[in-house]
């Protein structure tokens, strides 16, 4: 019965020393007690509290660059570099939230990018900004899921205000030409009725009008040519048709060469262009008769050939408001009436 008593009272011993070491329970036991604290296990969690997930350490971004301005459209280039110690890829996102709506307007899901390495975000086909304030945000994470963290110096974070594209200013009208063989213009004399004034041929020799390219209105590289070429001989004379006043003279290597321009008091600026080097022999500001010598005709300037280039202008040469007319139907009748031309 001794033997019996001991085997009774040594499981008896071990059923407490179990109980003892049971963990609590997470509501207490049955009789509204309060709950033991759990023992602290080394490299353990402790049953009930929820743990965090990990974040990445380390600076966040290094680097994200973007103009704080542009202009409504596609969204401007992008560049970033995330630096994390110890991580060698991150899943990145980028996104343009709208300030106004608090919504993401883009968003560019990066994938798995390097870190310690500079990428140009790849916009959407297709996706534009419109005029307002944007927040550019990058977000990260590792592949346990933990978190990019965001620094003071590196948010992560930048805005960007998207401006209306501006106005294109009016590009200003080409001076008017009128049309070739075109009857002058009402307020200026006819061509008869400058004859009747005095008016003479501005070559005094041997001359003659050239073929369609010496023409009013002909062709030329970009514009198109705004006077009649008069082919003449290399130093025939360059004489005034009116009397008037010289409104400048001056010299074009690329175009001109040696030029004069008058102003008559008919309504009419004359232009003189191509004078042979050293002949001018007139001055801004000078009065000119009708017939006085100008110039020499020569081949200054974009010219290859001796000849005078000569405009005729109605409301000022170069001039807001001025243009040049076809000067032919005068030339005729100024050649018409010097016979001597």
């Amino acid at each position: 019965m001794r033997s019996a008593l001991r085997v009774a009272l040594s499981a008896l011993s071990v059923l407490s020393l179990a109980l003892y070491m049971a963990p609590a329970s997470a509501h207490g036991d049955g009789a509204g007690g309060a709950q033991a604290p759990a023992a602290p296990l080394a490299g353990g969690v402790q049953y009930g509290i929820t743990v965090p997930k990990p974040v990445i350490r380390g600076p966040g971004p290094s680097t994200m660059r973007i103009p704080a301005t542009a202009v409504a459209g596609s969204p401007p280039r992008l560049s970033l570099r995330i630096d994390e110690p110890g991580v060698g890829t991150v899943d990145a996102v980028v996104s343009l939230i709208s300030l106004t709506t608090h919504t993401a307007v883009i968003t560019v899901n990066m994938g798995w990018v390097h870190t310690a390495r500079t990428y140009t975000v790849s916009w959407p086909r297709g996706g534009t900004l419109s005029p307002g304030s944007y927040e550019v945000s990058l977000t990260a994470h590792d592949h346990r899921g933990g978190t990019l963290v965001r620094s003071a110096h590196h948010t992560g974070e930048a805005i960007l205000e998207i401006k209306a594209p501006a106005k294109a200013p009016a590009k200003a009208a080409p001076p008017a030409v009128s049309p070739t063989g075109a009857p002058p213009p009402a307020g200026v004399p006819t061509p008869a009725q400058t004859v009747a004034d005095g008016a003479v041929f501005p070559v005094a020799g041997a001359h003659n009008f050239g073929g369609p390219e010496n023409r009013f209105g002909a062709p030329r590289a970009g514009y198109t040519h705004q006077g009649q070429d008069v082919l003449t001989a290399e130093g025939t004379p360059v004489v005034a048709p009116l009397a008037g006043t010289i409104l400048t003279t001056s010299y074009q290597a690329g175009g001109a060469g040696y030029y004069a321009v008058e102003h008559t008091g008919v309504g009419f600026d004359f232009m003189f262009a191509h004078c042979q080097a050293g002949s001018l022999a007139v001055s801004t500001g000078e009065s000119v008769a009708a017939g006085q010598s100008l110039c020499k005709a020569g081949q200054t300037g974009d010219a290859t050939a001796p000849h005078l280039h000569f405009e005729m202008w109605v409301g000022g040469w170069q001039a807001a408001g001025g243009y040049p007319i076809d000067p032919l139907l005068y030339l005729e009748a100024w050649e018409r009436a010097s016979p001597a031309a």
